[in-house]
């Protein structure tokens, strides 16, 4: 079966029809209710349920109206705290084999309480779901936003009307009469080969549309899947990676690519099994629509924003997010490939040259409610926009790491100022925020001038500033750029030595513990950071694993890059250093760390990498024969981190420390009798396998933990 206006091919009838209907733009299914239009009749079933529903279980849709969609969202998010979240069924037409009541109480057993609601319903807490679900089901070539390529302009008389440009009989080109007696660019391409060769490219982009398009038919999505992975997105991601503002988030006001990718994330948080191929098909579907049309994307600008662009790198930046740990190896290929990409549009579109906003715009507490929303909304965009930039520092570290490259910029160089405090972005009503604004610092200092003073030899670091956990998770990845520069312990131009990084660390975890501000889970997660960067700059994690698997004759695919192995390390030997010794308090404290993080913060995008360093530090004692180790009963990190010229320092508070000195004899590898009574014993081998249990509590959310745990099985296959 064929269309009849562009000759797309189809299997059956109905998709046809349903195909069709995206070039006449016909709706014949209307909702007797409210005369809403609709492509296809079990959508128009799922509208006509929201006016049938209970009196108060009603989710409010958010409105373009600024002044009114927050009280609205409030109500909304509320309700769905106290009667859950509706899990997704598969559908019918898919034909999903039934499940044996057995396969669904297991399945039900791993997910959270909220997500097991019994009653599915039609109630969205994103209405407008409903019509992105449309617009991908009856996704085709000609889409606009989609396939550019696919609507390439050969008309039949596209070879005459380049006639007076190229002679086709004698195949000579000549110039023209006149420099305004020109057909249309497309219309010089000469007929024949080169015509043929365009046309096989769209065609072949067109194909590749609709093997995404069936992918997103055969996997079952829903209108109600799509409006349970923007929830998720919101309620467990955001508060860990906090780059979009759920308050002002307006879903008509978002491209769709920004949206399905989003989803894609949000999609990891749910708790049927065939979640995580329907959110791989949707991060496919945004890859597409971004690598095909960017160059349309990049002119979008939201009402707010002070320049174009800034949704398409907010796009790039959860697009890759979502690929970096993936479990696909190709998808973590191709978010490896493009992981830069994002700091070319956002200079290209002058994102890092747009000022901050003033704070002399801050309206009075008595003004009226329409101007303080404006100036929020306004606020919000521009630390939106800055917060997305941040957000590419910190996964250019994270992919650097992982793919085993140097970061794409400089960190160091960061111009950018510090983001306000969570307080006020996390603001649900203007004049929270305004409340919120009175006590941000108006001048806040960029993040190159505080990485400058850790290296100061004129001035002391500051103590004075109040940090975001977002901002430490920029300052500890510009760091763990400046130990992965010199990780191999050889001077480069620039870049401070090891022990400079080290005392600036120090300052780091000052400023952390001093950070009484800030949630116990923030902190928790910012010193696994810490800990794990301290761990880098003992040795680098990446390369000891590479290594390791190499001699060994061990096949990883969690870190990249081409060099294989250590010249003339010897594991062993290493096992007995200092170095190993400090990297291995620091692998435990992240390992406890993991354990304590609450239930709904364990899924932090910097913890599977720092949960795999610890493990190949606890690999490398166990390989050495060291399965068991006596611990200090306190360790003073101060001590573990300090500079080696400041030893003489270091010893003389000896006397008065015992905790420093617990710490100092574990290092140097004395007796462990020396320690004191309270000290524990830990057995490297059972570590390691209670440790396998977190990389499979993490595989749900980030599935790059399943070869983490393949690599970590081999290695505890060789310690027996």
């Amino acid at each position: 079966m064929e269309c009849r206006y562009c000759r797309k091919t189809f299997s059956k009838g109905e998709h046809l029809r349903r195909h069709e209907r995206c070039h006449t733009g016909s709706r014949p299914f209307v909702c007797a209710d409210c005369k809403r239009p609709f492509a296809r009749q079990d959508a128009l079933i799922r509208h006509e349920r929201l006016h049938t529903r209970k009196e108060g279980a009603e989710y409010a849709s958010p409105a373009s109206s600024a002044a009114t969609q927050a009280p609205a969202l409030a109500a909304s998010m509320s309700q769905v705290v106290n009667t859950g979240v509706r899990r997704t069924v598969p559908s019918a037409e898919a034909g999903t084999p039934e499940q044996t009541w057995m396969e669904q109480q297991s399945m039900n057993s791993d997910v959270p309480d909220m997500l097991q609601a019994p009653d599915i319903g039609s109630d969205l807490i994103w209405p407008d779901s409903e019509t992105l679900f449309q617009t991908i089901m009856s996704m085709d070539s000609t889409n606009q936003w989609q396939m550019p390529l696919g609507t390439l302009p050969f008309l039949p008389g596209v070879q005459q009307a380049g006639s007076d440009i190229c002679d086709n009989q004698s195949n000579n080109f000549k110039s023209p009469d006149s420099f305004d007696d020109r057909g249309p660019a497309i219309s010089a391409i000469p007929s024949g080969g080169s015509h043929r060769a365009v046309h096989d490219v769209s065609k072949m982009v067109s194909n590749l549309s609709s093997s995404v398009t069936a992918a997103i038919e055969a996997t079952s999505i829903t209108s109600v899947f799509l409006d349970e992975c923007l929830h998720m997105f919101f309620v467990r991601f955001i508060p860990t990676f906090p780059v979009l503002h759920r308050a002002t988030f307006v879903f008509r006001e978002s491209t769709q690519p920004l949206l399905l990718n989003a989803m894609a994330i949000g999609s990891l948080y749910l708790g049927p099994k065939d979640s995580i191929a329907k959110g791989e098909a949707l991060w496919r579907l945004a890859h597409i629509a971004v690598a095909t049309n960017w160059e349309t994307l990049i002119t979008h600008r939201g009402p707010y924003d002070s320049c174009k662009g800034v949704q398409l790198v907010l796009t790039a930046l959860l697009g890759q997010v979502y690929g970096a740990l993936s479990k696909n190896r190709d998808v973590r290929t191709t978010s490896q490939a493009f992981h830069a990409i994002g700091f070319f549009w956002a200079r290209h579109c002058g994102m890092f040259d747009s000022p901050p906003y003033p704070t002399t715009n801050l309206p009075r507490l008595n003004a009226p409610e329409t101007t303080i929303d404006q100036e929020w909304r306004i606020w919000t965009a521009r630390e939106i926009q800055q917060r997305a930039l941040l957000g590419h520092y910190v996964l250019d570290g994270l992919t650097a790491r992982m793919s085993g490259r140097p970061t794409s910029v400089r960190h160091a160089a960061n111009s950018l100022n510090l983001p306000s405090g969570e307080a006020a972005f996390e603001a649900s009503t203007g004049l929270a925020w305004l409340n919120c604004m009175h006590s941000e610092n108006p001048n806040p200092p960029t993040f190159r001038s505080i990485l400058s003073s850790l290296f100061s030899l004129q001035a002391p670091p500051p103590t004075n500033h109040t940090f975001s956990a977002f901002s430490f998770r920029v300052i500890l990845e510009g760091l763990q750029s400046l130990v992965s520069d010199c990780a191999d312990d050889h001077a480069t131009v620039g870049v401070p030595a090891k022990p400079e990084v080290r005392t600036a660390l120090l300052q780091v975890y000052t400023w952390i513990t001093a950070s009484t501000h800030l949630p116990s889970a923030d902190t928790l997660e910012i010193l696994l950071q810490w800990h794990a960067t301290c761990l880098n700059a003992c040795i680098d994690s990446s390369l000891l694993c590479r290594h390791i698997c190499a001699r060994y004759s061990i096949s990883q695919h969690v870190w990249g890059g081409s060099k294989a192995a250590i010249p003339g390390l010897d594991l062993v030997k290493w096992a007995n250093s200092e170095d190993s010794r400090k990297a291995l308090l620091h692998a435990i404290a992240i390992q406890e760390m993991v354990e304590q993080l609450p239930r709904g913060r364990a899924h932090v995008i910097h913890i599977p990498s720092c949960l795999f360093s610890a493990a190949t530090i606890f690999s490398v004692f166990a390989l050495a024969g060291i399965a068991q180790v006596n611990l200090p009963s306190v360790v003073d990190w101060k001590y573990l981190v300090s500079r080696a010229d400041e030893a003489s320092v270091v010893m003389t508070a000896l006397a008065e420390a015992s905790v420093s000195s617990e710490t100092k004899r574990f290092v140097m590898g004395e007796h462990p009798s020396m320690f004191g009574l309270g000290g524990a014993t830990r057995n490297l081998m059972y570590e390691l396998n209670s440790m396998q249990k977190l990389f499979r509590c993490l595989t749900s959310q980030w599935g790059i933990s399943i070869d983490m745990e393949v690599v970590m099985d081999q290695w505890i296959a060789l310690c027996h």
